[in-house]
């Protein structure tokens, strides 16, 4: 990735640059011809606003988040609070996604439950990029031995199978009969994606620190006597986020969708945790009686995952020249 100072002056049109003292200027060019050069993130943002996709998936998130953090707007039931004389009660104008076999509001579970399923995916991903991305930069920034070390660190977390090596962790730590609390139950199961993750974020940020380092305004930086702290804060850092950026967004919509999964099979959240994997979970046995206890809650999750996905891929085309 080049030095945003020289791809902004590369961007400059040389032609229209005066050659002599009184020479031509940009005062009568067109609007488009006077405008600033611009970086990597602006040529970035420039590219995403003529995107219909980009605002799509964007509109979408903005739904779900606004759902995960002020439920009470979209909904006044009570997700916990079941009626027996309303067990199986069809969609109606009075309940939308109609009743479980608990009598509790279907539509009310649904929306309560976005807020579990998109905390955990963005926790999660917070902490896999913190982790990875510091081993990542540590790795490629100091090469040799510790390079070696944490890449083989890295190699044993990698060769896990993710469902596998998740189950085993929350069977080990919130199996049945375990007493956690709702917050315990959550922070295990992001601890969990977190362990398992990781190293894909550190072999993607090694592999862009070690492209990076040896650019020309790092050597000078490091020749006017830079320390190693300013190096990777004020050169490296903002220079490597990109693929990290892409990346945590589409793991977000995969992490959402993992966490489902391990709901499901009874081993990610439980109650009286409130999640898009949990309501599947109980309404895997009556799809056939009703079926709509499946699909409604489905649905916001495959909406959510897609939505995360397809942003991932905008930002990634805007920040790749490559595919513009």
């Amino acid at each position: 990735m080049s030095d945003p100072s020289t791809a902004s002056i590369v961007s400059t049109p040389p032609a229209h640059q005066p050659t002599e003292i009184g020479g031509p200027t940009n005062a009568g060019l067109p609007a488009s011809a006077r405008e600033k050069p611009r970086g990597l993130l602006g040529d970035a943002w420039h590219d995403l606003r003529r995107k219909p996709l980009f605002w799509i998936s964007a509109a979408f998130i903005l739904l779900f988040i606004v759902m995960a953090a002020f439920p009470s707007l979209f909904t006044s039931a009570d997700p916990t609070a079941g009626n027996l004389s309303r067990s199986l009660e069809k969609p109606s104008g009075h309940a939308w996604f109609g009743y479980d076999l608990q009598g509790q509001d279907v539509f009310a579970r649904t929306i309560y439950g976005a807020n579990a399923s998109i905390v955990v995916a963005l926790l999660s991903v917070l902490g896999t990029l913190l982790i990875g991305g510091t081993m990542g930069m540590i790795a490629g920034y100091r090469g040799g031995w510790v390079d070696a070390l944490l890449s083989r660190i890295a190699d044993v977390f990698f060769g896990l199978p993710f469902v596998l090596g998740a189950i085993v962790i929350l069977t080990t730590f919130n199996g049945t009969g375990s007493d956690n609390s709702e917050w315990e139950i959550k922070f295990l199961v992001i601890a969990s994606l977190v362990v398992l993750s990781w190293p894909v974020v550190m072999r993607l940020m090694r592999s862009s620190v070690l492209a990076t380092k040896e650019a020309d305004y790092i050597v000078a930086a490091r020749a006017l006597g830079a320390g190693t702290g300013r190096i990777i804060l004020k050169h490296l850092l903002p220079n490597c986020l990109a693929p990290l950026l892409v990346y945590g967004t589409i793991m977000v919509g995969s992490f959402i969708g993992a966490e489902a999964t391990l709901s499901f099979l009874g081993v990610g959240l439980k109650s009286p945790v409130v999640s898009w994997g949990i309501i599947i979970n109980e309404a895997q046995d009556l799809i056939r009686v009703a079926p709509y206890l499946l699909f409604f809650p489905a649905a916001f999750l495959v909406a959510a995952v897609l939505s995360f996905v397809m942003l991932g891929e905008t930002v990634r085309e805007a920040l790749d020249p490559k595919l513009r």
